[in-house]
């Protein structure tokens, strides 16, 4: 698994262009001023934390580079409904097709089948792929600093705010917490994953949360799999989670949601 990430990101490259190739900006352009109204992605996690409650995003996510398929029976309309109903703030859907598995039709299905906001996990790095997840009626993008130069990450996250969509900014030390501060999102993740070796370490977040300014959210991402796992982010001021493995390896997702969140 040496640098997953950097494989990942050339492999996208090629990608991006073949879809450029095939699908012009101009017309993504023209196709993103009719997309469905943006559900609010931000908005959603802060109406469950002014309850006091949890704000959780349930990942529909098929595979992952390093475990391989999670869930073999993957229906993510059901997923998402069955997230839904047990409370959940948000959807974070799979896109990338080559190292997870995911699709774009993942993605639309899930959100019409539900009222729940839906980020498009993917890795950008080039704006064409901002369009790309309008015109697919996502209400959040996701950056990864450690994919983006800082001058591509600002201009990047200035973009998605014209369009619309809500930005989760990515990042997994105290240089990339700088970086995304240094951006207009107020919607951070810290990934627990080092996207280059794919370890976990729950310590990250809760390193980072020290000094974290009060007007941004910061979610925590990645290794959430015990009650032990929650109570230890919520005792350090974290109340908002991206979860993904622990509820794809579930029977039910939902009751694995309601479980681990109350």
């Amino acid at each position: 698994m040496n640098d997953v990430l950097k494989r990942i990101l050339a492999h996208k490259a090629e990608e991006v262009d073949a879809r450029r190739a095939s699908k012009p900006m101009r017309d993504l352009k023209l196709r993103a001023h009719d997309a469905d109204p943006p559900r609010g992605y931000v908005r959603a996690l802060k109406q469950k934390l002014a309850h006091a409650k949890p704000a959780v995003i349930a990942e529909i996510k098929k595979a992952s580079p390093s475990k391989g398929v999670l869930r073999a029976d993957f229906r993510p309309a059901e997923i998402a409904r069955s997230y839904e109903r047990a409370g959940a703030a948000a959807l974070s859907v799979l896109t990338d097709s080559h190292f997870f598995q995911g699709s774009d039709a993942y993605l639309q299905a899930a959100r019409v089948a539900c009222t729940l906001p839906v980020l498009r996990k993917d890795f950008v790095i080039n704006a064409y792929q901002l369009y790309e997840t309008r015109t697919l009626d996502a209400d959040c993008a996701l950056l990864i600093v450690a994919a983006l130069p800082d001058t591509r990450l600002r201009e990047f996250a200035e973009l998605a705010h014209e369009l619309g969509l809500d930005v989760l900014i990515e990042v997994h030390n105290d240089a990339e917490m700088a970086r995304a501060l240094d951006t207009i999102s107020p919607l951070i993740g810290v990934n627990n994953r080092d996207l280059r070796s794919f370890e976990i370490d729950l310590q990250i977040s809760i390193k980072l949360k020290q000094g974290f300014p009060n007007d941004r959210l910061l979610v925590t991402e990645s290794g959430i799999r015990t009650l032990e796992d929650v109570a230890l982010m919520r005792a350090n001021g974290i109340h908002s989670f991206l979860v993904g493995e622990a509820f794809m390896r579930a029977e039910d997702p939902g009751c694995e949601l309601q479980r681990l969140f109350g």
